[in-house]
């Protein structure tokens, strides 16, 4: 690592913005223009105290502050870390393409592939349950449905959950509601069971996360959560699944290709 005092600046005594504010904006400076790599460690309590001339508590709040942004973490006893970028590009366009289910592979396993990283599924959950009034409205006015619960994992972190909520007479004594619903997923066997897939419709909001939530995917202090549902249409206009996930924010990038007319 160069230097601190070629890396950050020093305190301006004349401005009216905080002492650790000033420190935290030097320090996510650095960060943006990559003089603080992904995963590097950043200068120690000590050391920014003597930079600076300050005190361990002033240098705390300003680690405070990056973390809340989600910009780095801290390891105990070991300092505190850049935060990785996104290792995952999730490509909207692509992502649900026929040719994947037809070469056996669900959309995680092609977005774990093109990242690099092994994926695994767990707490895994089928059952029949009744549909809340937001899953019946997407779903046709269905009164139950088969709920497929499921968490994501890349390289052993959970990076997303989900449910997806199917019609029970389309679902129910099928292989959609077995554990594992076999080569290319559920949308695999939905389109096998005759229900060609047309399109889909996906809204998305950033928020930050219940606590549950944070146990779940094992969350990091400051990092947002991207929720996602999506509903899927056949040919004969039915909506056939309603998926609800989700997702690390710190874990995606969502990609979107959009026609220029």
């Amino acid at each position: 690592m160069a230097s601190l005092p070629s890396i950050l600046g020093g305190l301006d005594p004349t401005s009216d913005r905080a002492v650790f504010r000033q420190i935290a904006d030097q320090l996510r400076e650095a960060i943006d223009r990559g003089r603080f790599k992904e995963g590097e460690k950043l200068p120690s309590e000590a050391e920014l105290v003597e930079h600076y001339g300050v005190s361990r508590m002033t240098v705390r709040n300003s680690f405070s502050i990056l973390q809340g942004e989600g910009l780095v973490h801290a390891e105990h006893g070991r300092g505190v870390f850049v935060r990785p970028r996104p290792p995952v590009r999730r490509l909207a366009s692509d992502r649900f393409a026929r040719r994947h289910r037809e070469q056996g592979k669900s959309a995680f396993i092609v977005e774990a592939d093109a990242a690099g990283s092994h994926p695994t599924v767990d707490s895994l959950e089928v059952k029949e349950e009744k549909a809340d009034q937001d899953i019946s409205t997407r779903l046709g006015s269905v009164r139950r449905v088969l709920a497929r619960r499921r968490r994501y994992l890349l390289d052993g972190r959970p990076v997303e959950f989900a449910t997806s909520y199917l019609p029970l007479d389309i679902a129910r004594g099928t292989q959609i509601a077995e554990p594992n619903p076999g080569p290319g997923g559920i949308y695999a066997r939905l389109e096998e069971l005759g229900h060609q897939l047309d399109h889909f419709e996906e809204e998305i909001r950033a928020r930050m996360p219940s606590p549950s939530e944070v146990k779940t995917l094992q969350l990091a202090s400051g990092v947002p959560v991207i929720h996602l549902i999506r509903t899927a249409f056949d040919t004969a206009g039915r909506a056939v699944e309603v998926c609800d996930t989700v997702m690390a924010a710190d874990a995606y990038v969502l990609s979107y290709q959009l026609p220029a007319t």
